[in-house]
């Protein structure tokens, strides 16, 4: 018997109307033996926390469901006149994980296997579920255990990271909003200063030639991830502009030579072992 997959909204916080999950969960059948767990993998896109981008979300649940995974987008709350001030961000992105990993069973998942994925300011994102999970304030509003939010490992795609001299200052500034002048704040949020033994395993991959988000963000986490001694594997490639997505025809962004980020992430997501 085969079922079909199936995609649908969930809404996350009875609080947060804006923060929700858009889940593509494939599904089951006899001659496919197996496939019955797969691997979960939470989209979250980009858009300096103003906006969200929609090539940065669907294409790549499409292409990673297409590739065995279940997966997940996360809509979270952007824009004018929205409660956005961090670390509600980062709130919203562990109710994510809640979610998927208190449903796994439901949702044909690995719970050990639960991955994340951001672009650009959703690579902060990321980044920050990766390095920041361990906060007692989102654990006690959750109710859940210490490091049911850290993901297994993350995909950074030409990340916003700093808030410092390399910082993409539109995105830090939405996110602190009336403190985004404050020097302490912005280090707050300059994610290469928080990587520690605690961090999740990384991919990440960016373009030397990027105008929008310096190169220099996936390096100095890079560099951070080294000295902690964090399994990463890291492409950057020569050319291509900002919002490249899956560098495909049908994401507006055809740039063959970085769309090969995609099999490489992809063998390095299969190559992680719990």
């Amino acid at each position: 018997m085969i079922t079909d997959t199936v995609t649908y909204k969930i809404p996350l916080l009875e609080d947060r109307p804006m923060a929700q999950l858009i889940a593509y969960v494939a599904g089951k059948s006899d001659e496919m033996k197996g496939n019955e767990k797969r691997k979960a993998i939470l989209v979250i896109p980009g858009g300096a926390y103003w906006l969200q981008s929609d090539a940065e979300a669907d294409p790549v649940a499409h292409f990673f469901l297409a590739e065995g995974y279940n997966a997940f987008i996360l809509r979270y709350s952007v824009g004018r006149g929205v409660d956005s001030k961090w670390p509600m961000p980062l709130y919203e992105a562990s109710a994510a994980m809640k979610y998927i990993r208190d449903h796994a069973e439901e949702l044909c998942i690995d719970p050990d296997y639960v991955f994340a994925i951001g672009f650009s300011a959703g690579g902060h994102l990321t980044a920050a579920l990766g390095s920041l999970w361990d906060n007692d304030e989102i654990e006690a509003k959750l109710g859940m255990k210490k490091g049911y939010n850290r993901p297994t490992g993350t995909i950074l795609s030409y990340p916003v990271i700093s808030g410092l001299e390399y910082g993409h200052r539109g995105s830090i500034n939405n996110i602190l909003k009336q403190e985004r002048d404050d020097e302490e704040a912005r280090r707050s949020v300059s994610l290469e200063l928080h990587v520690s033994e605690k961090t999740a395993p990384c991919f990440l991959w960016a373009t030397r030639t990027d105008d929008a988000v310096p190169v220099q963000n996936t390096l100095l986490y890079a560099e951070a991830l080294a000295n902690h001694n964090i399994p990463f594997e890291m492409h950057i490639y020569p050319e291509g502009p900002h919002g490249l997505s899956l560098g495909k025809k049908y994401v507006n962004c055809p740039y063959p030579e970085v769309s090969a980020w995609t099999k490489d992430a992809i063998r390095w997501v299969e190559s992680m072992k719990i």
